[in-house]
């Protein structure tokens, strides 16, 4: 029900209803206002359904809904119970009836609306059999049977073509390009006709040339036929040899197997696949939608500067430290020796990682063989196409299944060796996996204690050198050993086989009763893991409230100690000042003339008078500049007129040498004129 109702809520806040519902929201409406959005659902799937509910009556309302969804398909409760109340239910806008009702419409939205837009046309107008009676009506019903009926095909056709992909400028530019073609046939066609026809025996070669055709089309049909029956032939050889080759692996895989190594076998698989399902798979989920989140937040979040950055490579700087300080802190205050359950950490953390790798390894078998399979499959057609590969015959047929039969012995021997060797290897895996759990504990234990000797780093060093050692003494060995050392060792290694499995047999069926208590034991370990986990998540929220209140506590106490610096601050300020108005009032009332001139009032009186006497020589100038202005800025008017008539005249001179030096007689009158006229401007400017 929770995931309907989301489901619903999320399309209607899609457009074209955008409707602001949350799920608390949309659950408690009132039947009116359900029947409301069932009834813009329905419009939206067509149009005619627009209607406020509140302008028309219950009855109206149930018809019309009845009406519409029987239209669209809509299959209600087949039961009469069920149905009486689906009715009432709908009627009444019961949240039982109306949620499934929403939820297939928005599940076949687009093909409701065609649905819809189709039943306008199709859905066949009844009129009653006494009306039918009339010729005109029934002949107006016939026409209205073959226009629908027409609807039909224009529709269907319209399908195919806008599922076709050709559009209207394709099918014009093909048209022309074919009637262009048409008429080069055309011509063509007249021009062999003309040739044909000037030739004496025309009828007969046209007869033989139309036969021929006739034998070639049928030629090409039949190779055609016979391609498709040698496909055929190859794709059932194909599938044959597929056939017996999973026969061949189904008889191998029975050969020496029993009922009980089968289920153990099917358990085997049935326990990888639960794992990859129930741990694996949700764990690569999760991990993908968490990076798809990231990346969501990463692309709405505005684009980020260089400040912003820094900013966030020092909170992850801060919150690194803060991290390692907290791991500091928890492994001082924890006692190794004193956690009991690190060694079972340690084995379920190996075994977690184990079935990773298992799971990954499976995974990428699963994945070659699939690959392997494509390969060989597609090797064997190729082979098959070229005709390749040798056919077994009479006596080498005999002699090759002789063979097969004494390798097949062979064959379930060696197998039912590998099979007590895997087994013995199981055993010898998880007792070497203890061994090496014991191995970190003591490296561990040994490393500590080497810190605090102060000579760490000497195990690994004697470890490495031993490690170096021993390669170079095995590569010795190895380069000295010949074929007969190897087969002796392998004879040998086949008695201490044979021997293990002896001395295992009894280790073997003591085993069974041991896994039998092992289970039980884990069972009491989960429920145990169990109890343990709700008492620390317990112990845990209380931890996070204590920290909470010590946080808020260390709040206070930071902001009580500000304050106070405030106050003591502002404290040593009044009494400085205090000192500073007492002083003053020493060198005030003081009667010695120089301790009163040290007073801030003395110095202050002082200064004031000197800026009075500075402002009063200042407006004292003020005065005598505003007095003169009027006459200096005369003055300075005449002279920059003087200056004019200055520049005037040394133009003037330049003038006239350049006029002497071009002409002599005019040259003296225009020189006497130029003498004549400076003077008098002269004379007029020192009467000015």
């Amino acid at each position: 029900m929770s995931e309907q109702l989301k489901f619903i809520v999320q399309e209607l806040s899609k457009p074209p209803f955008s409707k602001s519902y949350n799920l608390i929201s949309f659950d408690s409406l009132e039947p009116i206002q359900l029947l409301q959005i069932l009834t813009d659902v329905l419009a939206e799937v067509d149009p005619k359904q627009k209607i406020d509910v509140r302008e028309e009556s219950a009855d109206q309302t149930a018809i019309r809904i009845f009406s519409i969804l029987r239209i669209l398909k809509y299959k209600p409760p087949t039961d009469s119970s069920n149905l009486s109340l689906f009715r009432q239910g709908l009627v009444t806008g019961e949240k039982i009836v109306i949620y499934p009702i929403l939820e297939w419409l928005f599940h076949r939205m687009a093909d409701l609306k065609k649905r819809a837009y189709l039943a306008r046309y199709l859905v066949k107008v009844e009129v009653p059999p006494d009306f039918l009676a009339d010729e005109e009506v029934q002949g107006l019903y016939a026409q209205y049977d073959e226009l629908v009926e027409q609807f039909k095909e224009l529709h269907k056709s319209h399908e195919q073509l806008k599922h076709s992909g050709f559009t209207t400028t394709d099918i014009r530019r093909d048209i022309s390009s074919m009637e262009d073609e048409k008429e080069q046939l055309n011509k063509r066609v007249e021009r062999l006709r003309r040739k044909v026809e000037s030739h004496q025996k025309s009828g007969p070669m046209l007869n033989v040339a139309r036969s021929l055709r006739l034998e070639r089309d049928r030629e090409t049909s039949l190779t055609a036929q016979k391609q498709e029956q040698k496909n055929t032939i190859t794709h059932f050889d194909q599938r044959i040899s597929r056939l017996q080759n999973q026969l061949k692996d189904v008889r191998a895989s029975a050969v020496g197997a029993t009922p009980e190594g089968l289920l153990q076998r099917l358990e085997e698989e049935v326990k990888t696949n639960n794992y990859i399902v129930t741990e694996q798979l949700p764990k690569q989920i999760s991990n993908r939608k968490k990076a798809v989140t990231d990346l969501q937040k990463v692309v709405s979040e505005p684009a980020m500067g260089q400040s912003d950055l820094d900013v966030l490579i020092e909170k992850i700087r801060q919150m690194n430290s803060e991290i390692n300080q907290l791991i500091e802190k928890r492994m001082m205050s924890t006692d190794p020796t004193d956690d009991k359950l690190s060694l079972f950490r340690q084995q379920a953390a190996i075994i977690t990682r184990k079935k990773e790798g298992a799971a990954e390894t499976l995974q990428e078998i699963r994945e070659d063989l699939v690959k392997c399979e494509l390969e060989f499959e597609e090797k064997r057609s190729v082979l098959k196409e070229t005709d390749g590969g040798e056919v077994l015959k009479g006596d080498e047929f005999k002699r090759y299944v002789n063979k097969l039969r004494s390798k097949s012995t062979i064959y379930k021997k060696k197998r039912q060796e590998i099979h007590e060797l895997r087994a013995e290897h199981g055993v010898l895996s998880r007792t070497e996996e203890i061994l090496k759990q014991r191995d970190d504990h003591m490296n561990r234990h040994m490393s500590a204690l080497e810190t605090k000797k102060g000579v760490s780093g000497y195990r690994e060093t004697q470890d490495e050198l031993e490690k170096v050692s021993s390669v170079k003494s095995e590569l010795d060995e190895l380069k000295g050993k010949t074929l007969d050392d190897i087969s002796e060792m392998v004879q040998r290694l086949h008695m201490r086989i044979a021997d293990k499995k002896s001395s295992l047999a009894p280790i073997i069926k003591e085993l069974r009763p041991m896994r039998q208590k092992a289970q039980e034991l884990s069972v009491k370990h989960e429920d145990k893991k169990a109890h343990y986990d709700s008492t620390a998540a317990g112990l845990e929220t209380n931890r996070s409230k204590l920290e909470q209140e010590v946080r808020g506590y260390r709040e206070e106490c930071m902001a009580e100690e500000s304050r106070h610096h405030y106050l003591n601050c502002m404290k040593k300020i009044l009494e400085v000042q205090h000192q500073r108005i007492s002083d003053e009032m020493k060198a005030y009332v003081s009667s010695d003339p120089a301790e009163r001139k040290k007073s801030f009032r003395e110095l202050y009186t002082k200064k004031i008078q000197e800026q009075e006497n500075m402002g009063k020589g200042l407006r004292e100038k003020q005065k005598a500049v505003r007095e003169n202005h009027g006459p200096s800025m005369r003055q300075m008017k005449m002279w920059k007129d003087f200056e004019r008539l200055m520049e005037m005249k040394q133009q003037c001179a330049m003038q006239r040498n350049q006029d002497q030096m071009g002409m002599q007689g005019g040259g003296n009158t225009m020189a006497a004129m130029y003498d004549d006229g400076p003077q008098q401007m002269e004379g007029d400017v020192f009467v000015l």
